[in-house]
């Protein structure tokens, strides 16, 4: 257990599945509270049972973070419940299969959704957490963005413009809270082995099975991530073993971006 972890105080967004699932896991077992917000209630109640017989402190809030309000109710339940805030994951994101389109054939309804979700609510998150990280002399905020953000697919126009805005916002933060001892980071994952990446193989009309052997033999590695391994990373980047290192994105991807386009 890391000591820097334990006795402090995290919200995770898009916490009930997949990467945040794993990043309220990892957390909790570190000695963090954990405040979650996810719009599915079903799976946020499953892992608040999950923890709880587990005996980590964690808390469950059904609310839709790209929204102002509801993303501000959920920083003042980790202030009512838990006394103020150390760490914020922003970690929510959609890649709806109706969004594999080029632009032209994205619809504006769609484009406004994706970028709420993917980058507005990391603003908004940021927006009402630093306050009072402000207060406890200090922070982590931690965006997951993708390797998308720095490279792209074909016909994912408006999620890629999300991840490259999250790289753009966390160096914003980090420059403008660096001397109040905020620290900005993010994580850039490869493929990750989670219900949201089923969706995008469905989404294909391809088999699953079949699609997911492809992506997995396409890493340098021969596999794509599991949600935890991107998890394992987060938790360092929190703690105080990461002290100096803030502005920057740490690519988890197997080597997908090392290997580069050129390499069949």
């Amino acid at each position: 257990m890391m000591s820097s972890l334990k006795g402090k105080v995290a919200i995770v967004t898009g916490g009930a599945q997949g990467i945040g699932r794993a990043l309220v896991l990892a957390l909790s077992r570190e000695g963090t509270a954990v405040v979650f917000a996810d719009i599915d209630q079903k799976a946020g109640i499953e892992l608040s049972e999950i923890t709880k017989n587990e005996r980590l402190e964690t808390t469950f809030v059904e609310k839709d973070v790209s929204i102002s309000q509801e993303a501000s109710e959920v920083v003042k339940v980790a202030v009512k419940v838990y006394g103020g805030i150390d760490f914020l994951c922003n970690n929510v994101g959609i890649q709806p299969p109706s969004s594999y389109v080029r632009a032209e054939d994205t619809s504006e309804e769609l484009w406004d959704r994706i970028i709420a979700v993917n980058l507005k609510s990391y603003f908004l998150m940021a927006k009402f957490s630093i306050p009072e990280m402000r207060l406890r002399k200090g922070g982590v905020i931690i965006n997951v963005a993708s390797v998308q953000g720095l490279q792209s697919m074909k016909k994912v126009p408006a999620y890629a413009a999300s991840k490259g805005g999250i790289l753009s916002l966390t160096r914003n933060l980090a420059l403008d809270y660096a001397s109040e001892n905020i620290r900005v980071l993010a994580v850039c994952p490869g493929g990750v082995d989670t219900p949201m990446q089923q969706k995008a193989f469905e989404a294909t009309g391809g088999d699953a099975a079949e699609l997911r052997s492809k992506l997995g033999r396409a890493h340098p590695m021969g596999r794509t991530a599991a949600a935890e391994e991107i998890a394992n990373v987060a938790v360092f980047l929190a703690s105080e073993k990461a002290s100096f290192m803030t502005g920057e994105y740490i690519c988890v991807d197997g080597g997908i971006m090392a290997k580069g386009s050129w390499d069949e």
